[in-house]
């Protein structure tokens, strides 16, 4: 079956864009060829920095017939409704059939469309998949009114090897469709024809384009590791960049050049960034994992010694450029001492009421030597000084140019002062971890001012009632909690979070505390005292804990672990210790995965069910307080003695931390709970008997209850 094949031909196409662009056009002419009945084999989108294309193979040559019927009112209904039914298909009354039903007779319209040829519905298609094509940023240029993402140069529309009819208006001119396109812009830019996707790749091939985006980046990857393992070095593994990269060229060729050595004592962190952010260079490492003096440039060009010289020697020289103005942000920044530096971030803003960045760091080095109590091998005074040292590099010229490198260049410029270690790699780690990849600070002092750095951020932002809504989260505040929560969880601290949310609310002034009070008085003014004063800490540790919570069901979702489990434990009240909370879930869970336990929660919810009923029936709740004394039935007796037992166990157990012994505890009820089920009827007629066992029914749901909320779990 015939192929169609579609080139967008432009100015260069920003990196970033490229991907997406070619997967939003293949989809956009999938679904307009399958909307409009033309059924295809296969669609493969492909892009280069000049171009878009897409080709599908096994397009129809005609649109297929379609026979469309529909029923319309009966033959006898009022004539308004028959000419309404016409005019609605089209036809007259004698082209309608008349069929009988077993609702009477009716009329019926059979309409019958022939389809239409591929090509002319295919100019129609690529012109709309044009203009739809959907661009984060997008312009116009000459004259004209159409939008794109760079000035577009030719359309290329071929169907079996023949240019579609068709035109792309722009406005100020029209681009035809045509069969001819360009390869590279220096090395091959003549115009050329072509009659199909073979013989498109294959000259492009020719004329120095490499048209899929994953063979680019193959190219990429492999020659500069050739190169680098040619001088003994390793290429520094880096996705993101390699992924821009193949986004800036059509024709690969990486080459090697040389970092000059006076540039090699500024820090590492700082001569990649400036490679990578400024150059698109990659880096090379030495045997030993150092940086080396060496980097990779990935040229545009055919290979050629002469250019290649070149080329390498530009490269050379603007790096050169680049890293003079480092190393001197580098000399100047050490002449003087972070410490120096801490006045002058008064006058860098954190947030319009949360104050000045100033302000945040006198908060987080006292809430950092409070929460050292709670970090073992933590020493406070460390603590407070890392913290109060924590933000100060964002006033030097190196972190001005190169915001992302803030906190390491901290850690660097604090031992240049003479910074006790752990003091300055607290100041590099304080923003970790950034994201649920990245490392998580474990040395007890960069644990300390992570957590309230995090803590104070959170705090601030929820007493303000600036809360995440829906996916919009402008503040990063879902990544702080997951932050906080993967601080106290892989480091095994046992932080009762309340206590660390209301010790971060007691640090804020009194501009945040009026925002808080204003807040919940209008949440809770209906239920509260007007002349009470609210308790502010309270009510933003509620808030704070169940939005923990719900980052915590996400991130242990990931790894396994049932949200239901987690919302049970939860439940069970006064639970603010992650570690404990986390080890009960895994106790729970590995419980509720034996016989014993599965039958016993199918037990406990048989028992809550006839609560609920009888609750419902007698308009109050039934409490644990059962009788032994009237007990009736032996196998009532020997449950109600056994969940005293399980009470005692269970209480002692959790409050222990022996959450498996706890468990144990539970297990023991399943005998007793099956053989009370069936042999005993609880809806007796003795109103005094039937009351007595709905508490003993109550006393399992109070007893389990010790170890979690087993009417939360599912299943």
């Amino acid at each position: 079956m015939p192929e169609l094949l579609i080139e967008l031909f432009s100015e260069e196409i920003p990196a970033r864009m490229q991907a997406r662009a070619a997967a939003d056009l293949k989809k956009l002419v999938s679904d307009k060829l399958a909307a409009s009945g033309l059924a295809f084999e296969r669609a493969e989108a492909f892009v280069t920095p000049r171009r878009l294309a897409l080709v599908v193979d096994g397009v129809p040559e005609k649109q297929p017939d379609v026979k469309d019927e529909r029923r319309g009112p009966k033959a006898d209904a009022p004539e308004k409704a028959i000419q309404g039914f016409l005019g609605s298909t089209g036809l007259t009354l004698e082209q309608c059939e008349q069929r009988e039903t077993p609702k009477g007779t009716f009329l019926f319209a059979v309409i019958e469309t022939t389809g239409r040829d591929a090509r002319a519905v295919l100019s129609e298609i690529v012109v709309e998949a044009i203009r739809e094509l959907p661009w984060p940023k997008s312009m116009r240029w000459a004259k004209n009114s159409f939008r794109w993402v760079r000035p577009l140069h030719h359309v290329l529309a071929l169907f079996d090897g023949k240019v579609l009819d068709g035109e792309m208006d722009l406005g100020d001119w029209k681009l035809p469709f045509t069969d001819t396109t360009r390869g590279h812009r220096f090395l091959a830019p003549e115009p050329f024809a072509v009659t199909g996707f073979k013989d498109y790749r294959a000259k492009l091939s020719n004329a120095y384009v490499v048209l899929d985006r994953e063979e680019r980046k193959r190219i990429i990857s492999n020659e500069a590791n050739q190169l680098a393992a040619t001088a003994r070095l390793t290429l520094k593994d880096d996705p993101g960049l390699l992924e821009e990269v193949c986004g800036l060229v059509e024709w690969p060729v990486p080459l090697i050049g040389t970092i000059d050595a006076e540039f090699m004592e500024v820090p590492p962190e700082v001569l990649v960034t400036s490679m990578r952010s400024h150059q698109k260079y990659f880096a090379l490492e030495n045997p030993d994992g150092t940086l080396a003096d060496r980097f990779v440039v990935v040229a545009n060009m055919a290979h050629d010694p002469k250019r290649d010289a070149n080329i390498i020697a530009g490269n050379e020289k603007v790096l050169r450029a680049r890293l003079s103005d480092a190393k001197f942000f580098w000399d100047q920044d050490k002449a003087r001492t972070l410490e120096s530096r801490i006045p002058a971030l008064d006058d860098v803003k954190f947030y319009d009421t949360l104050g000045t960045v100033a302000d945040k760091v006198e908060r987080v080095a006292k809430l950092a030597r409070e929460l050292a109590a709670f970090i073992p091998g933590c020493d406070a005074g460390r603590a407070e000084r890392a913290a109060r040292l924590a933000k100060a590099d964002l006033t030097t010229g190196m972190v001005g140019e190169f915001p992302e490198l803030q906190g390491l260049m901290g850690r660097y410029y604090a031992l240049n002062d003479g910074e006790a270690a752990e003091v300055a790699n607290a100041v590099a780690e304080h923003y970790s971890p950034l994201g649920p990849r990245d490392a998580c600070p474990s040395a007890p002092v960069s644990v300390a001012v992570a957590l309230a750095d995090k803590l104070d951020t959170l705090v601030g932002f929820f007493a303000i009632g600036e809360t995440p809504t829906g996916s919009k989260d402008p503040f990063a505040l879902r990544r702080a909690a997951l932050g906080v929560i993967r601080l106290v969880t892989e480091n095994d601290l046992r932080l009762p979070l309340d206590d660390a949310i209301k010790a971060a609310f007691d640090g804020f002034d009194s501009g945040v505390r009026k925002a808080a009070r204003s807040l919940i008085v209008a949440r809770f003014e209906k239920n509260e005292d007007p002349q009470a004063e609210p308790d502010l800490a309270f009510a933003v540790s509620k808030d704070l804990l169940e939005f923990f919570v719900d980052r915590l069901k996400v991130q242990q979702r990931e790894q396994g672990v049932r949200h239901d489990l987690i919302t049970a434990v939860i439940e069970r009240g006064g639970e603010d210790d992650l570690v404990r909370l986390l080890a009960l879930v895994a106790a729970l869970s590995a419980f509720l995965e034996t016989e014993d336990g599965a039958n016993l929660l199918a037990g406990f919810k048989r028992a809550s069910n006839i609560l609920r009923a009888e609750e419902k029936k007698a308009d109050t709740p039934f409490t644990d307080g059962f009788s032994a004394a009237e007990f009736v039935e032996p196998e009532e007796r020997a449950f109600g003695a056994a969940l005293e037992i399980a009470r005692e166990s269970a209480t002692s157990s959790v409050a222990q931390e022996n959450f498996s012994a706890a468990m144990t505890a539970l297990a023991g009820l399943r005998a007793p709970i099956d053989a009370f089920f069936e042999r005993v009827t609880v809806n007796a007629d003795d109103p005094d008997l039937r009351v007595n066992r709905l508490r003993l029914l109550a006393a399992v749901r109070s007893v389990m209850g010790e170890v979690a909320d087993f009417s939360r779990i599912e299943g």
